[in-house]
């Protein structure tokens, strides 16, 4: 894979050092957060510049009640610390999502950021099957401890590939998010054979780490990119490839499906990815707290009992154990924990702002158009399912790609935004 020159390629009207510090931001952001967000922040603030006013965009004016709500519930908030604490994964981001814009306004810019990601997902690759077949371990530090690689051997938790991220499901997510990305970056026409090789060996050690991080969510999104990226025209064929293909491990891991067609089934699907699915050897250890789903009624009920403002960020770090006994970080969806935290007002606001994009960025053709333009709209879609059942966002380089993308899904051309267009 060729990767473009720096200087190549600059979005009209966007800052010539400031695009360099985007895309070498983009390179370094899953090995290094805080080089990658140091270029982020010059990016940003070049970024920013000679702009139309940003309240004239109608997605600015709706993150700024969303900050508005947030800020009052964190006043009222039992935990002040966590709760202030807590806006650093929200409101930085509100900025990015209007600076970046600059950057992937255009398809050839949002191309350019796609092959950086694949790129800077090269390192998450080898030291996540390092970690797992060679048993690799940190920490490893490089620039003067500038970049720190903690790997624990086999895992985290053991067994399952966690790579440069903290724990198996964040790095499951991050490679899902880069998966259709990959994909399009494989498909593109015009390669010559040594760039087409390079780019199948790294899609393939892509979709090795992704399996080996034994995330259901994951392996979920492997599945839906295809199709996304793959584009209308292969469905008729794509399709009920996907269908066959699938059928065996449905018929091992659904309930009420014959022994006999069970037992055939997982002679043919491994051990690993029909237990996986099925939960079974956990299912009659575990406690209703424990589950997605009792941690969700548990949410539910304290949004019940303040639907306003909510309790303040990370408050259902502390509220869970104290209803239930079981430690969890938060709640495993996205649109729940933030209800909790800051109301059901915010929560609404920001959730319908985001599928709103997803929508609006469909029917002007995104999600039917181009290769890239395919794989990027995919990626957001993605991400946004992975928030269902979980919320990755809280580690912030998923936190600063996923802004990304829904900068690139607003992708309205400069010459548009300064005029001011909503």
């Amino acid at each position: 894979m060729r990767l473009p020159a720096l200087a190549s390629g600059l979005p009209t009207g966007a800052s010539p050092l400031g695009w360099r510090c985007f895309q070498i931001g983009l390179l370094l952001l899953p090995s290094s957060a805080l080089l990658a967000s140091a270029l982020f922040v010059v990016a940003l603030v070049l970024g920013c510049r000679g702009r139309s006013p940003w309240w004239r965009d109608s997605c600015n004016r709706v993150l700024l009640v969303v900050a508005t709500l947030m800020l009052l519930g964190t006043l009222r908030a039992d935990r002040a610390d966590l709760a202030w604490a807590g806006l650093a994964n929200w409101l930085p981001f509100f900025w990015g999502f209007w600076g970046f814009q600059p950057y992937v306004a255009a398809p050839p810019a949002r191309r350019r950021a796609a092959l950086w990601l694949v790129a800077g997902t090269v390192p998450v690759i080898l030291t996540g099957l390092g970690q797992m077949w060679a048993g690799w371990r940190g920490p490893w530090q490089l620039l003067g401890g500038l970049i720190i690689w903690h790997m624990s051997p086999g895992g985290e938790p053991e067994g399952r590939l966690s790579g440069l991220f903290d724990y198996a499901n964040i790095a499951g997510s991050w490679l899902a998010l880069v998966w259709p990305l990959a994909l399009a970056a494989l498909l593109q026409r015009g390669l010559s054979r040594g760039r087409r090789l390079t780019v199948l060996l790294i899609a393939a050690g892509l979709v090795a780490a992704l399996l080996l991080t034994d995330s259901r969510n994951a392996w979920g999104a492997l599945l839906l990119a295809l199709p996304l990226v793959a584009g209308p025209a292969s469905w008729l064929w794509l399709l009920p490839v996907l269908l066959l293909a699938l059928l065996p491990v449905l018929v091992a891991v659904l309930p009420g499906v014959p022994s006999g067609w069970q037992e055939a089934a997982r002679a043919l699907v491994p051990e690993g990815i029909w237990g996986r699915l099925s939960d079974a050897k956990h299912a009659a250890e575990r406690v209703p707290a424990s589950t997605r789903l009792g941690q969700w009624g548990v949410a539910l009920g304290l949004i019940g009992e303040r639907p306003w403002l909510g309790w303040g960020a990370a408050a259902f770090t502390v509220l869970y154990p104290a209803r239930t006994g079981q430690w969890h970080g938060h709640p495993h969806n996205l649109p729940i924990e933030m209800a909790v935290s800051f109301g059901v007002p915010a929560a609404l606001l920001l959730v319908g702002m985001v599928v709103g994009l997803l929508g609006r960025s469909a029917r002007r053709g995104m999600a039917g158009g181009a290769l890239f333009e395919r794989a990027w709209w995919a990626a957001a879609l993605v991400l946004l399912s992975l928030h269902a059942t979980d919320i990755p966002l809280y580690d912030s380089r998923l936190n600063i790609a996923g802004w990304i993308l829904l900068a690139g899904l607003r992708g309205r051309q400069p010459a548009e935004t300064r005029a001011g267009a909503p």
